[in-house]
C-alpha cells in the first residue's frame, strides 16, 4: 500500500531524490511513479491507445505513462516498452534523476492489461531491428536531443500502419529536441497533425494504404 501523501511530503529531499532508495520504495509499491504528463496529456494517451493492438512507448522512466497505456489497451494487446535506463546524452531527464529497470517493471507489471514486452536498449536500435507487426501508436518520450528525436522518428515511423499515430511529448517546450523536430518535419506529405494537448503533439499517417511517405 502506498505511503500517505502527508508522509511523502515530509520526507527530506535528500531521501526523496535518492535514486537507490526511491527505486526500492517504488518497486515495493510504497510510492507511486513520478507523473511525467498532465492530466490532459494522460487523457489523450488513453484515447490513442484505446482498442489498439500494438503500442510502442519510447522512454518509460518510472512507468507513469505506461500505466495510462496499460489501463487503456485490451488484455490481448501488446505494449512494447523501451528505455536504456541510462541517460547517455543528458537530454532525457533532469539532472540527478534516474530510474531502475527492475523497479519500473514491477510498477507496470502490477497494472495488468496488455502483454508487456521490455527492451532495455536504445530505442533507435530496437526500431532498426523491429520484426513487426505494424504499429498502431508510437509515443516518443525518450532522448530529448534534436538528434535523438529525429533518429527515433526516422527509424520508427515506417513501422506505423496507415491510420496509425506518432505522439511526441514535450513538443511545445522551447529549446527541446521534440519541439525542433516537429517544427522541421511538419506539415509533411502522408501525415496530418491531428492532436495537440499541452506539450503532446500527435501526427497521424494517411489511412489510405500505399500513400507516399517521403523519407
Amino acid at each position: 500500500m502506498p505511503l500517505p501523501k502527508a508522509v511523502r511530503r515530509r520526507t527530506p529531499d535528500a531521501l526523496r531524490h535518492n535514486r537507490r532508495l526511491r527505486a526500492l520504495a517504488l518497486g515495493a509499491g510504497l510510492i507511486p511513479p513520478r507523473t511525467m504528463h498532465s492530466p490532459e496529456e494522460a487523457s489523450l494517451l488513453a484515447e490513442l491507445a484505446s482498442g489498439q493492438r500494438t503500442v510502442v512507448e519510447i522512454g518509460v522512466y518510472e512507468g507513469s505513462s505506461a500505466l495510462v497505456l496499460c489501463r487503456s489497451m485490451p488484455s490481448g494487446a501488446d505494449l512494447h516498452l523501451i528505455d536504456p535506463f541510462v541517460d547517455e546524452t543528458g537530454w532525457a531527464l533532469p539532472a540527478g534523476w534516474g530510474a531502475s529497470a527492475k523497479a519500473t517493471r514491477r510498477v507496470v507489471g502490477r497494472a495488468g492489461g496488455p502483454r508487456l514486452h521490455w527492451y532495455v536498449a536504445r530505442s533507435q536500435d530496437v526500431g532498426r531491428d523491429w520484426p513487426g507487426p505494424p504499429v498502431d501508436v508510437v509515443f516518443i518520450d525518450g532522448d530529448h536531443s534534436p538528434e535523438g528525436v529525429r533518429e527515433d522518428w526516422d527509424v520508427w515511423h515506417p513501422h506505423v500502419r496507415p491510420g496509425g499515430h506518432v505522439a511526441f511529448h514535450d513538443a511545445r517546450e522551447p529549446g527541446l529536441g521534440p519541439t525542433q523536430v516537429v517544427a522541421e518535419l511538419f506539415p509533411r506529405e502522408g501525415w496530418e497533425l491531428t492532436h495537440e494537448v499541452d506539450n503532446v503533439v500527435v501526427v497521424t499517417r494517411d489511412p489510405r494504404p500505399g500513400t507516399r511517405d517521403p523519407t
